[in-house]
C-alpha cells in the first residue's frame, strides 16, 4: 500500500513540475491580441496584427519581472534585439506583471531595447497555452516566432532562460533563409 501511494505522489509531482509543452504547433494561427506595453519606460498599446505588418514577431512569455531567470532572459533578448531587427523581427515579452512594474523592467532589464506587455488578466498567456502549471497566475517561459501571415513557425517551452534567444534566433534565421529561396 505504501509503495503504490509513494508511486502516485511521485508521479503527480513529476507531472506538476515538468515543463508543459506549448499547445500551439507550427503552422497554427497565432491568436491576435492587443495589450498595454512599455518600451523604454513609455506606455503604448502593442497590437500583434500591427506588428506583423512590419515583419515576423518573436513573442516570449516570462513568469515575473525582476526575478533572477526573467532578468537573465530579458538581458539576453536585449543583447540580441539589434540582430532580430536586422532580420526584420519585432520582439515582445509578456508577463502577468502590471504596467508600472514593466515600465521599470523595460528600462533596466530590457535596456530600452524591446517592449514588454502587461497581461494582467492572463488572457494572452492562456490563448497561447503559456500558463505555468504550478502557479497558474504566472506565465510559463514559452517563446514563439510568428511569421507576418500570423502563423507559428517556432515554439519552445523551458524554464531555463538561457536557450530562448538562441533557439528563436535560429528559427528566425531559418525562416528568413527559406523565404529567400
Amino acid at each position: 500500500m505504501k509503495q503504490s501511494l509513494v508511486t502516485v505522489v511521485v508521479a503527480a509531482l513529476a507531472a506538476l513540475t515538468a515543463p508543459a509543452q506549448a499547445a500551439l504547433d507550427i503552422g497554427d494561427k497565432a491568436p491576435d491580441f492587443a495589450i498595454d506595453s512599455s518600451l523604454a519606460g513609455s506606455v503604448t498599446k502593442f497590437h500583434l496584427t500591427e506588428a506583423l505588418k512590419k515583419g515576423p514577431v518573436v513573442l516570449y512569455f516570462f513568469p515575473a519581472a525582476f526575478s533572477v531567470g526573467c532578468t537573465i532572459e530579458a538581458n539576453k533578448f536585449a543583447e540580441a534585439t539589434d540582430e532580430y531587427r536586422t532580420l526584420g523581427a519585432t520582439v515582445i515579452g509578456v508577463s502577468h506583471d502590471d504596467i508600472e512594474t514593466l515600465k521599470k523592467f523595460s528600462t533596466t532589464e530590457c535596456r530600452n531595447k524591446f517592449a514588454v506587455g502587461a497581461d494582467v488578466d492572463q488572457s494572452v498567456m492562456k490563448s497561447y497555452d503559456a500558463v505555468l502549471a504550478l502557479k497558474p497566475d504566472y506565465a510559463n517561459r514559452t517563446s514563439y516566432v510568428i511569421s507576418p501571415d500570423g502563423k507559428i513557425v517556432y515554439q519552445f517551452t523551458s524554464l531555463n532562460p538561457l536557450r530562448h534567444v538562441a533557439n528563436t534566433m535560429a528559427a528566425l534565421k531559418g525562416w528568413v533563409a527559406q523565404k529567400k529561396q
